[in-house]
């Protein structure tokens, strides 16, 4: 057992142990560091809502039967009152529960653009713009924003899909900001601003996360290497697709397969004739798996295969357009 130093008594420690103790319990905090720390590019989130314009453009395609014109803005990092004073009037509060992560978001549809979804949808010329102001939303514009939240929450999903497992589910609608308390005034969220136009008709959609709930992803939403990294995914997956279906591969078809015992076989002399019963369907195939169904005949004087049906199935070894993602 070491001998304890004559200045260690049982109620006193060395000046030197002393300090080391107080610079190691003493940290400066910068208040502003975490606010710095947020605004930083988010390549990942870029990425995301990148995605995420592709997805609604097909989505509202389908949806209204109209080609929309959407624009997506440079994402906002702002305090949530700064948020909530940035927003038009009247306009659909939407909160949304953020799936795995604890916390809501808030999804908000302007009242432009849920007159611009009623008159395409029911065959407007868009160029009428109704006036909402003074009114609560009727049923049939509630109708519109909830099929329009439907649309965005599973293309917001899509739009994550192999980053994160992130999914909105739809919890409730409110009229009024001070019923709607996701964030506390003073905290940070992020907001991505949606601009959709139909003909002269427009509006925007905003989702607004608070940064606290993205907080566990913090370092994905930084990686600018992912963000990369899934990109070059995307081009690589792409030229293999290119690649394999370029490739040469040998088509095999058995016209008949007839069978024989071995005293026949050995009973065989030149001249002699094996009969051949041709079946009525003719199945070609690759390195033994089969690709279509055939009749077999004759093309310009040529011996040819008339292909009847193609026999793909879903499971993974097959490798096509639609089974990349």
């Amino acid at each position: 057992m070491e001998d304890i130093p004559e200045s260690v008594t049982a109620g006193a420690m060395p000046d030197e142990a002393v300090e080391r103790m107080a610079e190691a319990m003493v940290r400066d905090h910068d208040l502003a560091s975490q606010e710095r720390l947020v605004r930083r590019p988010m390549p990942t989130l870029e990425l995301v809502n990148e995605r995420l314009q592709r997805h609604m453009d097909s989505g509202l395609f389908q949806f209204a039967r109209r080609t929309p014109e959407i624009t997506i803005e440079p994402i906002a990092v702002q305090r949530y009152s700064e948020f909530l004073a940035t927003l038009p009037t009247p306009v659909s509060f939407n909160v949304v529960a953020m799936r795995p992560l604890r916390g809501s978001g808030l999804v908000v549809c302007d009242a432009t653009l849920v007159s611009a979804l009623v008159d395409a949808l029911y065959g407007g010329a868009g160029t009428l713009q109704a006036t909402i102001e003074g009114r609560d939303f009727s049923p049939t514009e509630q109708r519109v924003i909830q099929r329009l939240l439907a649309l965005l929450c599973t293309e917001y999903a899509k739009a994550w899909k192999g980053i994160y497992p992130l999914e909105l589910e739809f919890q409730r609608s409110e009229s009024h900001a001070r019923f709607v308390n996701i964030a506390a005034p003073a905290e940070l969220v992020i907001a991505t601003t949606l601009n959709i136009a139909f003909g002269e008709l427009r509006g925007a959609l905003r989702i607004c996360m608070p940064w606290a709930v993205l907080d566990p992803v913090r370092d994905m939403l930084y990686g600018a290497q992912q963000a990369d990294a899934l990109a070059e995914d995307r081009r690589w997956v792409t030229q293999l697709t290119r690649e394999i279906q370029a490739a040469e591969i040998t088509l095999t078809a058995e016209l008949a397969r007839p069978e024989l015992s071995v005293g026949e076989l050995l009973a065989m002399k030149p001249g002699d004739f094996i009969p051949l019963e041709r079946a009525s369907r003719i199945v070609a195939a690759v390195d033994g798996t089969p690709v279509f169904a055939c009749h077999y005949g004759t093309h310009n004087t040529r011996y040819a295969l008339r292909i009847d049906e193609c026999l793909r199935s879903d499971s993974a070894h097959w490798i096509g357009g639609s089974h990349v993602h």
